[in-house]
């Protein structure tokens, strides 16, 4: 058998390798019990073994089906409900996933029932927040990463479907049952720092927009811990936007 192929991009997977094992023992890394969906070819699963991790790689395309050293392989529609058990797993992993499905609101509830209290879903999916994607949609109305139009008489689940900016996902988890705990990205490639120039336009422009259009003082509150977030440098220049959120 080949090689899996990672397929997401460069270094996701190191980053959220180093975000699941950081500071824990080798006997909790054994202890921790991770859905990997989608799985893909299985090379983050792979990677998870090596570790000593209990995984259960799961996908739509049975690709990772007979990956060596992992019987477990669960087949699994991301916009269906999941076939696992309440509370089965300590943490779930969705690399480069979510923007595959059509029902991003379920798929995130399915994961919270999966997780046992106090688990952690990590989601790594297209930047769209990044001011490069932005500038990007500004001239051709469409995201990095989705540059075209998706070719509508051949569907497949390759397709992003479901480009999500930062505060979408953050509302998508925070209504259910989820905190974000940590926002992080995979790189920054080079080109993306020549937009540090219009950093003071964009970020006075939106605070006024949000300062404007809200009324409610609690979420004013939160707008402005949005607003933190969304030009911090890995959102505002990151490639990927890589969150971890606790289930509450």
């Amino acid at each position: 058998m080949t090689e899996p192929r990672e397929n997401a991009a460069r270094n996701t997977h190191n980053v959220v390798e180093r975000l699941l094992c950081e500071g824990r023992s080798e006997s909790e890394l054994r202890a921790m019990r991770v859905l990997d969906i989608p799985c893909g070819q299985g090379a983050f699963t792979q990677r998870l073994l090596h570790r000593g991790m209990q995984v259960v790689p799961s996908d739509v395309i049975e690709d990772a089906r007979d990956l060596p050293g992992c019987e477990s392989f669960a087949a699994a529609n991301m916009d269906e409900p999941l076939p696992f058990g309440d509370g089965a797993f300590t943490h779930v992993v969705c690399i480069d996933g979510i923007e595959h499905i059509e029902r991003t609101f379920d798929f995130v509830r399915e994961c919270r029932r999966v997780l046992a209290p106090g688990g952690s879903l990590l989601i790594s999916t297209p930047n769209v927040s990044s001011v490069r994607s932005r500038w990007r949609f500004f001239l051709t109305g469409h995201h990095n990463k989705c540059k075209t139009p998706l070719n509508e008489t051949d569907v497949t689940p390759l397709h992003h479907k479901s480009m999500l900016s930062f505060p979408e996902l953050r509302y998508m988890l925070h209504t259910n049952g989820f905190g974000i705990t940590r926002v992080t990205t995979n790189r920054a490639k080079a080109i993306s720092y020549i937009y540090a120039l219009v950093f003071p336009l964009l970020n006075l422009v939106t605070r006024r927009v949000y300062a404007k259009e809200e009324r409610d003082p609690g979420q004013r509150a939160r707008n402005r811990e949005i607003l933190k977030t969304m030009f911090s440098a890995p959102v505002y220049f990151g490639e990927t936007l890589i969150v971890i959120a606790r289930r509450q």
